[in-house]
Protein backbone atom coordinates (compact mmCIF):
# COMPACT_ATOMS: atom_id res chain seq x y z
CA UNK A 1 0.00 0.00 0.00
CA UNK A 2 1.29 3.47 -0.94
CA UNK A 3 0.43 6.37 1.34
CA UNK A 4 0.39 10.11 0.70
CA UNK A 5 2.82 11.93 2.96
CA UNK A 6 0.76 15.10 2.54
CA UNK A 7 -2.46 13.16 3.33
CA UNK A 8 -5.20 14.70 1.19
CA UNK A 9 -8.64 15.25 2.65
CA UNK A 10 -11.52 13.60 0.80
CA UNK A 11 -15.17 14.24 1.63
CA UNK A 12 -17.59 11.39 0.96
CA UNK A 13 -21.16 12.63 0.82
CA UNK A 14 -23.53 9.87 1.89
CA UNK A 15 -23.23 7.20 4.57
CA UNK A 16 -24.86 4.30 2.77
CA UNK A 17 -23.08 1.23 1.34
CA UNK A 18 -21.58 3.08 -1.65
CA UNK A 19 -20.22 5.92 0.49
CA UNK A 20 -18.86 3.64 3.19
CA UNK A 21 -17.24 1.36 0.60
CA UNK A 22 -15.58 4.41 -0.93
CA UNK A 23 -14.38 5.60 2.48
CA UNK A 24 -12.90 2.16 3.11
CA UNK A 25 -10.80 2.33 -0.05
CA UNK A 26 -9.62 5.90 0.50
CA UNK A 27 -8.71 5.42 4.15
CA UNK A 28 -6.72 2.31 3.22
CA UNK A 29 -4.83 4.46 0.70
CA UNK A 30 -3.79 6.90 3.43
CA UNK A 31 -6.31 9.68 2.82
CA UNK A 32 -8.04 11.64 5.55
CA UNK A 33 -11.73 10.87 4.98
CA UNK A 34 -14.86 12.59 6.25
CA UNK A 35 -18.17 10.85 5.60
CA UNK A 36 -21.07 13.33 5.61
CA UNK A 37 -24.52 11.87 6.29
CA UNK A 38 -27.67 13.97 6.64
CA UNK A 39 -29.55 11.35 8.69
CA UNK A 40 -29.02 10.70 12.43
CA UNK A 41 -27.25 7.38 11.71
CA UNK A 42 -25.31 5.76 8.90
CA UNK A 43 -26.66 3.04 6.62
CA UNK A 44 -30.35 3.42 7.32
CA UNK A 45 -31.46 1.95 4.00
CA UNK A 46 -29.05 -0.95 4.49
CA UNK A 47 -30.65 -1.65 7.85
CA UNK A 48 -34.10 -1.56 6.25
CA UNK A 49 -32.95 -4.07 3.60
CA UNK A 50 -31.60 -6.26 6.37
CA UNK A 51 -35.03 -6.76 7.86
CA UNK A 52 -35.66 -9.36 5.20
CA UNK A 53 -32.33 -11.13 5.71
CA UNK A 54 -29.80 -8.82 3.99
CA UNK A 55 -29.22 -10.42 0.61
CA UNK A 56 -25.54 -9.56 0.03
CA UNK A 57 -24.99 -10.94 -3.46
CA UNK A 58 -25.66 -13.93 -5.73
CA UNK A 59 -23.58 -16.94 -6.75
CA UNK A 60 -24.65 -17.25 -10.39
CA UNK A 61 -21.90 -17.17 -13.04
CA UNK A 62 -20.28 -13.85 -13.93
CA UNK A 63 -21.90 -13.54 -17.37
CA UNK A 64 -25.42 -14.07 -16.03
CA UNK A 65 -24.71 -11.82 -13.07
CA UNK A 66 -23.52 -8.96 -15.28
CA UNK A 67 -26.57 -9.33 -17.53
CA UNK A 68 -28.79 -8.32 -14.60
CA UNK A 69 -27.68 -4.70 -15.11
CA UNK A 70 -29.30 -4.52 -18.54
CA UNK A 71 -28.35 -1.52 -20.64
CA UNK A 72 -25.79 -0.42 -18.02
CA UNK A 73 -23.88 -3.69 -18.19
CA UNK A 74 -20.95 -2.30 -20.25
CA UNK A 75 -20.46 0.57 -17.79
CA UNK A 76 -20.90 -1.57 -14.68
CA UNK A 77 -18.48 -4.23 -15.91
CA UNK A 78 -15.32 -2.57 -14.54
CA UNK A 79 -16.80 -2.10 -11.10
CA UNK A 80 -18.12 -5.68 -10.94
CA UNK A 81 -14.81 -7.12 -12.15
CA UNK A 82 -12.93 -5.21 -9.45
CA UNK A 83 -15.33 -6.25 -6.67
CA UNK A 84 -16.90 -9.60 -7.46
CA UNK A 85 -19.55 -11.55 -5.54
CA UNK A 86 -16.73 -13.67 -4.13
CA UNK A 87 -15.03 -10.49 -2.93
CA UNK A 88 -18.28 -9.46 -1.26
CA UNK A 89 -18.38 -12.70 0.73
CA UNK A 90 -14.74 -12.36 1.77
CA UNK A 91 -15.35 -8.76 2.80
CA UNK A 92 -18.33 -9.68 4.99
CA UNK A 93 -16.51 -12.58 6.57
CA UNK A 94 -13.56 -10.29 7.21
CA UNK A 95 -15.93 -8.25 9.36
CA UNK A 96 -16.75 -11.33 11.40
CA UNK A 97 -19.98 -12.17 9.55
CA UNK A 98 -19.88 -15.69 8.09
CA UNK A 99 -22.13 -16.19 5.08
CA UNK A 100 -24.23 -18.96 3.56
CA UNK A 101 -25.80 -19.53 0.17
CA UNK A 102 -29.52 -20.28 -0.05
CA UNK A 103 -31.14 -22.72 -2.44
CA UNK A 104 -31.83 -19.86 -4.89
CA UNK A 105 -28.14 -18.91 -5.06
CA UNK A 106 -28.62 -15.81 -2.94
CA UNK A 107 -25.95 -15.11 -0.33
CA UNK A 108 -26.77 -13.96 3.21
CA UNK A 109 -24.85 -13.39 6.45
CA UNK A 110 -25.62 -16.16 8.92
CA UNK A 111 -26.90 -13.56 11.36
CA UNK A 112 -29.59 -12.72 8.76
CA UNK A 113 -29.41 -9.09 9.85
CA UNK A 114 -27.61 -5.96 8.69
CA UNK A 115 -26.93 -4.44 12.11
CA UNK A 116 -23.97 -6.64 13.18
CA UNK A 117 -22.29 -6.15 9.81
CA UNK A 118 -22.86 -2.39 9.84
CA UNK A 119 -21.56 -2.02 13.40
CA UNK A 120 -18.37 -3.90 12.56
CA UNK A 121 -17.92 -1.90 9.36
CA UNK A 122 -18.32 1.47 11.08
CA UNK A 123 -15.96 0.40 13.86
CA UNK A 124 -13.30 -0.54 11.33
CA UNK A 125 -13.66 2.78 9.53
CA UNK A 126 -13.50 4.73 12.78
CA UNK A 127 -10.41 2.75 13.74
CA UNK A 128 -8.76 3.96 10.54
CA UNK A 129 -9.47 7.55 11.48
CA UNK A 130 -12.47 8.09 9.19
CA UNK A 131 -14.67 10.91 10.51
CA UNK A 132 -18.29 9.76 10.52
CA UNK A 133 -20.43 12.89 10.63
CA UNK A 134 -24.18 12.44 10.99
CA UNK A 135 -26.83 15.18 10.81
CA UNK A 136 -24.63 16.97 8.28
CA UNK A 137 -26.03 17.96 4.89
CA UNK A 138 -24.12 18.77 1.72
CA UNK A 139 -25.12 22.11 0.18
CA UNK A 140 -22.85 22.31 -2.86
CA UNK A 141 -19.81 24.52 -3.24
CA UNK A 142 -19.11 28.19 -2.61
CA UNK A 143 -17.63 30.65 -5.12
CA UNK A 144 -14.10 29.62 -4.10
CA UNK A 145 -14.76 25.94 -4.69
CA UNK A 146 -15.02 25.04 -1.03
CA UNK A 147 -17.46 22.35 0.02
CA UNK A 148 -20.53 23.74 1.80
CA UNK A 149 -21.77 21.57 4.67
CA UNK A 150 -24.46 22.36 7.22
CA UNK A 151 -24.29 20.50 10.52
CA UNK A 152 -25.80 20.88 13.99
CA UNK A 153 -23.46 23.80 14.64
CA UNK A 154 -24.52 25.66 11.49
CA UNK A 155 -23.01 26.10 8.01
CA UNK A 156 -19.32 25.53 7.28
CA UNK A 157 -17.07 25.60 4.22
CA UNK A 158 -14.37 22.98 3.82
CA UNK A 159 -11.32 23.00 1.59
CA UNK A 160 -11.00 19.38 0.42
CA UNK A 161 -8.80 17.73 -2.18
CA UNK A 162 -11.57 15.60 -3.68
CA UNK A 163 -15.25 14.84 -3.15
CA UNK A 164 -17.19 11.64 -3.72
CA UNK A 165 -20.97 11.91 -4.00
CA UNK A 166 -22.91 8.83 -2.87
CA UNK A 167 -26.29 10.18 -1.83
CA UNK A 168 -28.52 7.47 -3.24
CA UNK A 169 -31.44 7.74 -5.62
CA UNK A 170 -34.91 9.06 -4.94
CA UNK A 171 -36.80 6.30 -3.14
CA UNK A 172 -37.48 6.01 0.59
CA UNK A 173 -36.71 9.65 1.30
CA UNK A 174 -37.33 9.09 5.00
CA UNK A 175 -34.20 6.91 5.01
CA UNK A 176 -32.11 9.64 3.39
CA UNK A 177 -32.37 9.03 -0.38
CA UNK A 178 -34.45 12.05 -1.34
CA UNK A 179 -32.88 12.87 -4.74
CA UNK A 180 -32.59 16.54 -3.75
CA UNK A 181 -29.12 16.64 -5.27
CA UNK A 182 -30.46 16.30 -8.83
CA UNK A 183 -31.36 19.94 -9.43
CA UNK A 184 -28.08 21.15 -7.95
CA UNK A 185 -26.01 18.98 -10.29
CA UNK A 186 -28.15 19.89 -13.29
CA UNK A 187 -27.43 23.53 -12.50
CA UNK A 188 -23.70 22.77 -12.63
CA UNK A 189 -23.87 21.24 -16.09
CA UNK A 190 -24.09 17.57 -15.11
CA UNK A 191 -26.44 15.44 -17.24
CA UNK A 192 -28.91 13.70 -14.91
CA UNK A 193 -31.65 11.53 -16.42
CA UNK A 194 -35.11 11.61 -14.76
CA UNK A 195 -35.83 9.14 -11.98
CA UNK A 196 -38.32 6.34 -12.52
CA UNK A 197 -39.34 3.56 -10.10
CA UNK A 198 -37.50 0.23 -10.24
CA UNK A 199 -38.25 -2.94 -8.26
CA UNK A 200 -41.65 -1.45 -7.65
CA UNK A 201 -45.30 -2.34 -7.40
CA UNK A 202 -47.95 -1.42 -9.96
CA UNK A 203 -51.44 0.01 -10.08
CA UNK A 204 -54.32 -2.05 -11.46
CA UNK A 205 -58.09 -1.82 -11.47
CA UNK A 206 -59.25 -4.26 -8.82
CA UNK A 207 -62.97 -4.41 -8.14
CA UNK A 208 -64.05 -2.91 -4.83
CA UNK A 209 -65.03 -6.33 -3.50
CA UNK A 210 -61.66 -7.90 -4.33
CA UNK A 211 -59.67 -4.91 -3.00
CA UNK A 212 -61.64 -4.72 0.23
CA UNK A 213 -61.34 -8.40 1.04
CA UNK A 214 -57.84 -9.28 -0.16
CA UNK A 215 -55.61 -6.18 0.09
CA UNK A 216 -52.45 -7.29 1.89
CA UNK A 217 -52.91 -10.97 0.98
CA UNK A 218 -49.98 -12.85 -0.60
CA UNK A 219 -50.37 -14.97 -3.71
CA UNK A 220 -47.92 -17.77 -2.97
CA UNK A 221 -46.39 -20.33 -5.28
CA UNK A 222 -47.31 -18.54 -8.48
CA UNK A 223 -45.50 -17.88 -11.75
CA UNK A 224 -45.78 -14.40 -13.23
CA UNK A 225 -45.23 -13.78 -16.94
CA UNK A 226 -44.40 -10.24 -18.02
CA UNK A 227 -45.26 -8.40 -21.23
CA UNK A 228 -42.01 -9.54 -22.87
CA UNK A 229 -42.72 -13.22 -22.15
CA UNK A 230 -40.26 -13.66 -19.28
CA UNK A 231 -41.63 -15.82 -16.47
CA UNK A 232 -40.62 -15.68 -12.81
CA UNK A 233 -41.76 -18.00 -10.04
CA UNK A 234 -42.28 -16.58 -6.58
CA UNK A 235 -44.80 -14.56 -4.64
CA UNK A 236 -46.90 -11.46 -5.27
CA UNK A 237 -48.93 -9.43 -2.82
CA UNK A 238 -52.33 -7.93 -3.53
CA UNK A 239 -52.42 -4.27 -2.47
CA UNK A 240 -55.27 -1.80 -2.24
CA UNK A 241 -54.12 -0.26 -5.51
CA UNK A 242 -52.55 -3.18 -7.36
CA UNK A 243 -49.71 -5.67 -6.93
CA UNK A 244 -46.20 -5.81 -5.51
CA UNK A 245 -43.82 -8.49 -4.24
CA UNK A 246 -40.76 -10.40 -5.38
CA UNK A 247 -42.14 -11.81 -8.62
CA UNK A 248 -43.47 -8.38 -9.62
CA UNK A 249 -40.18 -6.65 -8.78
CA UNK A 250 -38.23 -9.11 -10.91
CA UNK A 251 -40.25 -8.09 -13.98
CA UNK A 252 -40.74 -4.45 -13.06
CA UNK A 253 -38.39 -2.95 -15.66
CA UNK A 254 -40.18 -4.66 -18.55
CA UNK A 255 -43.60 -3.83 -17.11
CA UNK A 256 -42.67 -0.19 -16.49
CA UNK A 257 -41.24 0.24 -19.99
CA UNK A 258 -44.32 -1.33 -21.61
CA UNK A 259 -46.58 1.05 -19.68
CA UNK A 260 -44.43 3.99 -20.81
CA UNK A 261 -44.88 2.91 -24.44
CA UNK A 262 -48.56 1.99 -24.49
CA UNK A 263 -50.14 3.21 -21.28
CA UNK A 264 -50.69 -0.28 -19.87
CA UNK A 265 -49.09 -3.70 -19.54
CA UNK A 266 -50.78 -7.08 -19.38
CA UNK A 267 -49.21 -9.77 -17.20
CA UNK A 268 -50.38 -13.33 -16.62
CA UNK A 269 -50.41 -15.28 -13.36
CA UNK A 270 -50.12 -19.06 -13.34
CA UNK A 271 -51.76 -20.17 -10.11
CA UNK A 272 -50.41 -23.73 -10.36
CA UNK A 273 -47.09 -23.54 -12.25
CA UNK A 274 -46.10 -27.09 -11.29
CA UNK A 275 -49.00 -28.46 -13.37
CA UNK A 276 -49.57 -28.19 -17.11
CA UNK A 277 -52.95 -27.42 -18.64
CA UNK A 278 -53.68 -31.09 -19.35
CA UNK A 279 -53.08 -32.05 -15.71
CA UNK A 280 -55.27 -29.22 -14.47
CA UNK A 281 -58.02 -30.13 -16.92
CA UNK A 282 -58.00 -33.74 -15.73
CA UNK A 283 -58.16 -32.76 -12.08
CA UNK A 284 -61.05 -30.36 -12.63
CA UNK A 285 -62.97 -32.92 -14.69
CA UNK A 286 -62.80 -35.43 -11.84
CA UNK A 287 -64.84 -33.16 -9.54
CA UNK A 288 -68.62 -33.66 -9.72
CA UNK A 289 -70.25 -31.13 -12.03
CA UNK A 290 -72.81 -30.03 -9.46
CA UNK A 291 -70.08 -28.62 -7.17
CA UNK A 292 -69.75 -24.84 -7.04
CA UNK A 293 -66.82 -23.21 -8.80
CA UNK A 294 -65.11 -22.50 -5.47
CA UNK A 295 -65.49 -26.09 -4.30
CA UNK A 296 -64.31 -27.42 -7.64
CA UNK A 297 -61.11 -25.35 -7.57
CA UNK A 298 -60.51 -26.06 -3.90
CA UNK A 299 -60.94 -29.82 -4.30
CA UNK A 300 -59.16 -30.17 -7.62
CA UNK A 301 -56.27 -27.74 -7.15
CA UNK A 302 -56.35 -26.65 -3.50
CA UNK A 303 -56.63 -23.04 -4.56
CA UNK A 304 -56.95 -20.51 -1.73
CA UNK A 305 -59.87 -18.06 -1.63
CA UNK A 306 -57.69 -15.19 -2.92
CA UNK A 307 -56.62 -17.26 -5.92
CA UNK A 308 -60.22 -18.18 -6.74
CA UNK A 309 -61.25 -14.54 -6.43
CA UNK A 310 -58.36 -13.55 -8.71
CA UNK A 311 -59.73 -15.95 -11.33
CA UNK A 312 -63.02 -14.05 -11.24
CA UNK A 313 -61.17 -10.75 -11.57
CA UNK A 314 -59.17 -12.00 -14.53
CA UNK A 315 -62.21 -13.46 -16.25
CA UNK A 316 -64.10 -10.17 -15.87
CA UNK A 317 -67.12 -12.13 -14.68
CA UNK A 318 -68.01 -15.77 -13.98
CA UNK A 319 -65.10 -18.01 -15.03
CA UNK A 320 -65.82 -20.75 -17.60
CA UNK A 321 -67.03 -24.09 -16.23
CA UNK A 322 -65.67 -26.13 -19.12
CA UNK A 323 -62.67 -27.99 -17.59
CA UNK A 324 -60.25 -27.19 -20.44
CA UNK A 325 -61.19 -23.50 -20.62
CA UNK A 326 -61.02 -23.17 -16.84
CA UNK A 327 -57.62 -24.91 -16.81
CA UNK A 328 -56.27 -22.43 -19.35
CA UNK A 329 -57.44 -19.56 -17.16
CA UNK A 330 -55.85 -21.07 -14.05
CA UNK A 331 -52.54 -21.24 -15.92
CA UNK A 332 -52.67 -17.69 -17.24
CA UNK A 333 -54.91 -15.28 -15.32
CA UNK A 334 -54.64 -11.91 -17.08
CA UNK A 335 -54.06 -8.79 -14.99
CA UNK A 336 -53.86 -5.34 -16.58
CA UNK A 337 -51.41 -2.89 -14.96
CA UNK A 338 -51.79 0.82 -15.58
CA UNK A 339 -48.95 2.64 -13.80
CA UNK A 340 -45.92 2.06 -11.58
CA UNK A 341 -46.36 2.65 -7.88
CA UNK A 342 -45.11 5.83 -6.21
CA UNK A 343 -41.43 6.61 -6.75
CA UNK A 344 -40.74 7.00 -3.04
CA UNK A 345 -42.14 3.52 -2.35
CA UNK A 346 -39.93 1.79 -4.93
CA UNK A 347 -37.12 -0.38 -3.62
CA UNK A 348 -34.76 1.36 -6.04
CA UNK A 349 -34.84 3.74 -8.98
CA UNK A 350 -33.69 3.96 -12.56
CA UNK A 351 -32.24 7.24 -13.77
CA UNK A 352 -29.58 9.42 -12.22
CA UNK A 353 -26.21 10.74 -13.36
CA UNK A 354 -25.78 9.78 -17.02
CA UNK A 355 -22.79 7.58 -17.80
CA UNK A 356 -21.75 10.09 -20.47
CA UNK A 357 -21.27 12.64 -17.67
CA UNK A 358 -18.59 10.44 -16.05
CA UNK A 359 -15.10 9.40 -17.04
CA UNK A 360 -13.67 5.92 -16.51
CA UNK A 361 -12.77 6.84 -12.92
CA UNK A 362 -16.40 7.84 -12.18
CA UNK A 363 -15.32 11.48 -12.04
CA UNK A 364 -17.84 14.05 -13.24
CA UNK A 365 -16.51 15.57 -16.46
CA UNK A 366 -18.05 18.93 -15.60
CA UNK A 367 -16.56 18.97 -12.07
CA UNK A 368 -12.93 17.81 -11.87
CA UNK A 369 -12.15 16.22 -8.53
CA UNK A 370 -15.79 15.26 -7.91
CA UNK A 371 -16.76 11.59 -8.22
CA UNK A 372 -20.07 9.75 -7.94
CA UNK A 373 -21.17 6.24 -7.00
CA UNK A 374 -24.05 4.01 -5.99
CA UNK A 375 -27.66 4.71 -6.85
CA UNK A 376 -26.82 8.25 -7.91
CA UNK A 377 -25.67 6.68 -11.19
CA UNK A 378 -28.07 5.71 -13.97
CA UNK A 379 -28.27 1.95 -13.53
CA UNK A 380 -30.82 -0.50 -12.25
CA UNK A 381 -30.88 -4.16 -11.31
CA UNK A 382 -33.39 -6.57 -9.80
CA UNK A 383 -33.44 -7.57 -6.16
CA UNK A 384 -31.50 -10.71 -5.31
CA UNK A 385 -28.15 -9.25 -4.24
CA UNK A 386 -27.50 -7.20 -7.37
CA UNK A 387 -28.41 -3.84 -5.85
CA UNK A 388 -26.03 -4.03 -2.90
CA UNK A 389 -23.29 -5.52 -5.08
CA UNK A 390 -23.68 -2.67 -7.57
CA UNK A 391 -23.64 0.01 -4.89
CA UNK A 392 -20.54 -1.30 -3.18
CA UNK A 393 -18.71 -2.07 -6.42
CA UNK A 394 -19.23 1.45 -7.79
CA UNK A 395 -18.39 2.96 -4.39
CA UNK A 396 -15.07 1.15 -4.32
CA UNK A 397 -14.38 2.04 -7.96
CA UNK A 398 -15.05 5.73 -7.23
CA UNK A 399 -12.71 5.50 -4.24
CA UNK A 400 -9.96 4.02 -6.39
CA UNK A 401 -10.67 6.63 -9.06
CA UNK A 402 -10.40 9.48 -6.57
CA UNK A 403 -7.15 8.08 -5.19
CA UNK A 404 -5.68 7.74 -8.69
CA UNK A 405 -6.76 11.27 -9.59
CA UNK A 406 -5.23 12.67 -6.40
CA UNK A 407 -2.01 10.79 -7.02
CA UNK A 408 -1.78 11.99 -10.61
CA UNK A 409 -2.79 15.59 -9.91
CA UNK A 410 -0.40 15.99 -6.97
CA UNK A 411 2.63 14.31 -8.55
CA UNK A 412 5.26 17.03 -9.06
CA UNK A 413 3.66 19.40 -6.54
CA UNK A 414 4.73 17.31 -3.57
CA UNK A 415 8.16 15.62 -3.69
CA UNK A 416 6.90 12.79 -1.45
CA UNK A 417 3.82 12.05 -3.53
CA UNK A 418 3.95 8.65 -5.27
Amino acid sequence: MTEFVFRPHVAVIGGGPAGLACAEILSARGCAVSVVEQMPTMGRKLLMAGRGGLNLTHTEDATRFASRYGASRPMMARALAAFTPQDMVQWAEGLGQPCFTGSSGRVFPRAMKASPLLRAWLARLAGRGVRLLTRHRWEGWDADGRLRVRGPGGPACWRVNATVLAMGGASWARLGSDGAWRERLLGLGVDVTPFTPANCGFVTGWSDAFRTRFAGTPLRGIALTGPDGETVRGEAIVTATGMEGGAVYALSAAIRDQIARTGHARVHIDLRPALDVADITTRIARVRARESLSNTLRKALRLAPEAIALLREGAGGPPPRDPAALARLVGAVPVMLHAPGALDRAISVAGGIAWSALDERLMLRALPGVFAAGEMLDWEAPTGGYLLQGCMATGRLAGEGAWEWLRDSQRGRYPSAP
